[in-house]
């Protein structure tokens, strides 16, 4: 079995309207994978002119408008480079210095506007300006020069961000397939025929294990894509018949005889229930 590749978190230059990434732009992978993100919601309420502040919040007014922020925090690390190694950490982290820098607008030459960032690492993509930016220096070489550094990072968007996912809401781990999550009262036919997948449920239940597929916990978690295929189905429904013919052919073999002497005695027949 192969090593499953660390998937990298990435920073990407977008247009100044966050539409679209910039063609020519800056695009870096970070060193290391951030271990936290953070993200905060935001509304913005106003006290109408004249408004009784002594009345609590029922005064305030929604103006339309929210924000959402990213935080994290990302660490670069020049002593643990094995190839293409630098002698002062800098050098790295100047390119996440650029997604803070102003520069020219694009719609306007003579005003300066950050540019738009996009935060990607695998199903967590965030895009915005970056907001504010803090830089740690924390170790040194001999000869003064920083070796290690962490970046705080705080990423903005002048509105409330909805996640989207891409599929139909179900589980999914590292190196696994997506899994799908039992409701109250799902059974494993029921789930499988809202997948598409009706005709195949005694085999997803096989598959998966499951011994009693009418009745499922809820949050159990199931594998829809796997299946026994109707090869094995096949053959259960083949050794069933032949177990039910060995036992009808039991049930209608020739009785056994009674031997009177030297004549056997004729079979028994049915009672019918006649005197």
């Amino acid at each position: 079995m192969t090593e499953q590749s660390l998937k990298k978190a990435k920073l990407i230059e977008l247009k100044e309207d966050l539409t679209s990434e910039l063609s020519g732009g800056k695009s870096i992978d970070v060193q290391f994978n951030p271990d936290t993100l953070k993200v905060t919601y935001a509304n913005q309420v106003v006290q109408p002119e004249g408004g009784n502040q002594a009345a609590g919040t029922s005064g305030r007014q929604f103006i339309g408008a929210g924000t959402t922020k990213l935080a994290l925090t990302l660490w670069f690390d020049v002593t643990a480079m094995t190839e293409n190694a630098v002698d002062d950490v800098r050098r790295l982290t100047k390119d996440v210095i650029h997604f803070m820098t102003p520069k020219a607008s694009e719609q306007d030459s003579t005003k300066l506007v950050p540019p738009g960032t996009r935060f990607s690492w695998g199903s967590f993509i965030f895009d915005g300006m970056v907001e504010g930016l803090e830089e740690s220096l924390e170790f040194f070489s001999p000869e003064g020069k920083p070796l290690r550094a962490s970046i705080t990072l705080t990423l903005s968007q002048q509105k409330i961000l909805v996640s989207t996912f891409e599929g139909s809401g179900a589980v999914s781990r590292a190196g696994a397939r997506p899994f799908a999550s039992a409701k109250q009262g799902d059974s494993v036919q029921s789930m499988a025929a809202t997948s598409g997948k009706g005709g195949d449920w005694q085999g997803i239940a096989s598959a998966n294990g499951i011994e009693d597929p009418l009745r499922m916990d809820a949050g159990q978690f199931v594998d829809l894509n796997a299946s026994v295929g109707a090869t094995v189905s096949a053959s259960a429904s083949l050794s069933i018949g032949a177990s039910a013919a060995t036992s009808i052919s039991a049930v209608v073999s020739s009785p056994p005889t009674i031997s009177l002497g030297s004549v056997p005695a004729p079979p028994a027949l049915p009672q019918l229930g006649f005197n």
